[in-house]
């Protein structure tokens, strides 16, 4: 082959590769994106017809039969099958606790008062479920996380017993920085983490103690659910605590006092090589419960990929939000959720519109899910990833949605979970594109990487990109933003006062959407796979799921 046609070959390869329309790079679409279709859709999702979209109920009906209206219209095809929805099952339990807990001690016998000490309830569909003279073990974090060489189970059986553990990760408490990610929360940290891993160990119980400052906010917020209803995923074969929930740190103490140790033991939690302590009481209680099964419904659609129509990208949103309850000082008593979520759904409808809008369809497919119950603990999105409709191995990547920027355009956009995938790479690369930059977390300790729907898709080890609001406001700066942020959290998240207001600015939402459909691109045309980065503890997954892939 001669230099001269070598080289034409090269060119014409280079061409192909860099190819701004067969790659994703040109700015097709990005016009689609708009404030007054935003607009639309939140104020049809977010009205009080639509009852605060509660699963169950009217709201749930008409959100549903709203979302496949608008995916039709736009064009898209149904997303499960020749269906666009997927029946999640779900159980309602209402647990009722005994008002009190009896500790049968070495020291001396105590009780300790419902509501005021610990918050309990039971995930089991039981009438009653009954704890008597319960063996009680400090087990530290409750942790088995083999990435950091940490083992709180080590050499332990806690069959048939009750364990009490610390919110957060090693660490946190003595400031360790070198234990896990230091400040930074890992799913080890979570509550919800706690509950799973007992049951796995074939523990009767879990209560978690509780700090303000390694969970992030008051005992006042778990004592909110005493005597509530709490959904969970209708899945016969998971494994279930008998008993499940928070005690104070005040009576976590008593506790580890009356079983005749010093108090110093939480201490030692923090220190590598921690062994659990079997506490010398027992504790016996129960647990009435009142039981309903239904089932509610994600939503989804789809655009076929041209090349790859195997290989999935999901754009996601929760559709739900809390329906209706307490009313507030002015009697309003619909939770409208139109920031919380019904501008992340109606973000979905717009990244479909612009999908379709494409004149070089996608060469991967891309994914439209609107999933329900996030309220209620991310439930649509986990009953997704445990009965994905599209193979979690052929999925590429997660983009989700949970609330849109309503207070102005921003120089910055914000990364949840700092280092945990290269998605976040490909925003920073987008970002500049567009003249800003990313900034992070303020309080990584909160763990708000655990607390939307993404989440869900990272634990079955799909790279989720979870971005929130930027602060760096034009023209008014950070400041500013940090104000618009905590007088939302303060005054309007989950009341009913999340309504819509025609002093929102949505020009910031805008930009924020056209980049997360720019990160789509640069994956849609092409044969990429994001990973998760070195030391997260969701990469082992994912290099399954590479492995699957191959064979």
């Amino acid at each position: 082959m001669n230099k001269l046609l070598i080289a034409v070959l090269a060119a014409l390869a280079f061409v192909s590769c860099n190819n701004p329309e067969k790659t994703g790079n040109n700015e097709e679409g990005l016009s689609v994106f708009n404030a007054d279709s935003l607009v639309k859709h939140i104020k049809v999702l977010s009205s009080d017809s639509f009852q605060g979209r509660k699963p169950f109920t009217e709201g749930e009906t008409k959100t549903i039969a709203y979302l496949q209206e608008q995916f039709q219209s736009i064009g898209v095809q149904p997303g499960n099958g020749d269906s666009y929805l997927q029946d999640v099952p779900m159980i309602d339990i209402l647990s009722q606790p005994a008002p009190l807990m009896q500790v049968t001690a070495a020291k001396a016998d105590l009780q300790l008062q419902g509501f005021d000490e610990y918050v309990l309830s039971t995930p089991k569909t039981d009438a009653l479920v009954s704890l008597q003279n319960v063996p009680v073990v400090f087990a530290g974090y409750g942790v088995v996380a083999p990435e950091y060489n940490w083992n709180d189970y080590a050499g332990l059986d806690v069959k048939g017993k009750i364990v009490m553990v610390l919110v957060n990760d090693p660490g946190f408490n003595n400031g360790d920085t070198t234990l896990f990610k230091g400040k930074t929360m890992t799913y080890y940290g979570r509550w919800t983490y706690k509950f799973e891993e007992a049951a796995r160990q074939g523990a009767r119980g879990c209560l978690v103690i509780h700090s303000t400052a390694a969970a992030s906010y008051p005992f006042s917020v778990v004592q909110n659910g005493w005597n509530e209803s709490e959904l969970r995923l209708d899945n016969k074969n998971e494994k279930l605590l008998d008993a499940q929930g928070w005690i104070s740190m005040e009576a976590a103490k008593k506790l580890i006092v009356a079983g005749g140790q010093d108090t110093g033991i939480i201490a030692k939690a923090d220190i590598p090589g921690f062994k659990a302590v079997t506490l010398n009481e027992t504790v016996s209680t129960s647990i009435r419960t009142k039981v309903t099964y239904s089932k509610s419904h994600n939503v989804i659609a789809r655009i076929t990929g041209s090349k790859y129509p195997d290989e999935y990208i999901l754009y996601t949103a929760h559709w739900d939000h809390l329906g209706i309850g307490k009313p507030d000082a002015k009697g309003d008593s619909v939770y409208n959720g139109a920031l919380d979520n019904a501008s992340g759904t109606a973000a979905l409808l717009e990244f479909a519109r612009a999908w379709k809008s494409l004149k070089t369809p996608p060469e991967r497919t891309i994914v439209f899910l609107a999933v329900t119950a996030e309220e209620q603990g991310l439930l649509g999105s986990a009953y997704y990833a445990q009965h994905p409709v599209y193979p979690v191995a052929k999925t590429v990547a997660v983009l989700n949605v949970d609330e849109v920027n309503n207070y102005g355009k921003t120089k910055d956009i914000m990364v949840v979970g700092q280092g945990q995938s290269d998605m976040e790479d490909l925003l920073k690369e987008e970002a500049e594109k567009q003249g800003r930059y990313i900034s992070y977390d303020a309080t990584p300790e909160a763990g708000h990487y655990f607390r939307s729907d993404h989440f869900s898709f990272a634990k079955a080890g799909i790279p989720a990109l979870a971005q929130g609001f930027g602060i760096d406001v034009v023209g008014k700066g950070k400041e500013y933003g940090k104000k618009m942020q905590e007088e939302f959290n303060a005054q309007h998240y989950h009341g009913p006062s999340d309504e819509y207001n025609p002093s929102w600015d949505l020009g910031g939402a805008t930009d924020d959407l056209q980049l997360l459909f720019m990160v789509g691109k640069r994956l849609a045309y092409g044969h990429v796979w994001p990973g998760w980065k070195a030391g997260s503890e969701f990469k082992a997954e994912r290099d399954r799921s590479a492995a699957e892939r191959k064979e």
